[in-house]
């Protein structure tokens, strides 16, 4: 048992959002973890130039395609159960931004982000969940892990009104998911990153010194600290764990608090 803990060894996972950024540092973890890794993204070149980049590290498969909202949730379900019948992990990683003043905020920014971040995974999960059920056991559970954000839990002072919202809602569906999934052996967990170095995340990306200094931990998060969550979920070692968001964010949540 402790000498695979952390093996992803014959599992197979599809992450969205794949090809870049946070989705990308799962997906490289999950390769080099031993899994059979599916990633999804809507522009064609990046997922397909990812994939094989992974793919020096073990098996990464490029589903490309635009899985947002309800109808393209079940056209990415299609296109995956094309090439498996059985899902061990899924990462609902895909997930956009939109900040503008509060008089000002229009209804398409609020609808863009609520749909890809909450009615998505939702969706996905609903058309993956034979497929999850199949994987699924007691011994094994199936796993699925939703990337939620700090800004989900505490406040952030930029008017990024409904990627808060949809961030606190992911949070709070995957407790209620948690709760009816664990009957199927299905473990619905989240993470809820601080600042990364990413194309949604431009100022850690570009300005990490300045960034650092607000984060306790002194430093913006790295890609092993973002493979490392994700693995400890989706293996043995996060077998116990339902329901729960697993905060890592060098402390950031905690010291928006202080203030």
């Amino acid at each position: 048992m402790f000498d695979n803990l952390f093996s992803l060894e014959g599992r197979v996972a599809l992450i969205t959002g794949g090809s870049r950024g946070i989705g990308e540092m799962i997906a490289e973890g999950y390769v080099r973890a031993g899994a059979k890794v599916y990633i999804t993204a809507r522009k064609a070149p990046d997922c397909l130039a990812t994939a094989e980049r992974l793919s020096e590290f073990g098996t990464c498969i490029a589903l490309p395609g635009d899985a947002s909202g309800a109808g393209g949730a079940q056209a990415l379900a299609a296109k995956f159960l094309e090439h498996e019948s059985k899902l061990d992990i899924l990462v609902n990683n895909a997930g956009a931004a939109w900040g503008a003043p509060l008089d000002e905020f229009p209804e398409s920014g609020w609808d863009k982000v609520m749909d890809l971040n909450v009615k998505t995974p939702f969706f996905l999960i609903q058309a993956l969940h034979g497929a999850l059920k199949a994987a699924a056991s007691p011994q094994q559970p199936a796993k699925v892990i939703n990337i939620a954000s700090i800004d989900g839990l505490s406040v952030n002072m930029m008017e990024t009104y409904s990627y808060a919202a949809s961030k606190s809602g992911i949070i709070h569906l995957t407790k209620r998911l948690g709760m009816e999934m664990a009957k199927e052996n299905i473990n619905v967990t989240a993470i809820a990153p601080g600042a990364f170095a990413s194309s949604m995340n431009k100022v850690a990306r570009d300005h990490a010194d300045m960034v650092s200094k607000g984060v306790p931990s002194g430093r913006v998060g790295e890609p092993s600290d973002m493979a490392g969550a994700a693995i400890f979920l989706a293996s043995r070692a996060g077998d116990y764990v339902v329901g729960s968001t697993l905060v890592v964010d060098g402390g950031v949540a905690q010291a928006r608090g202080a203030f």
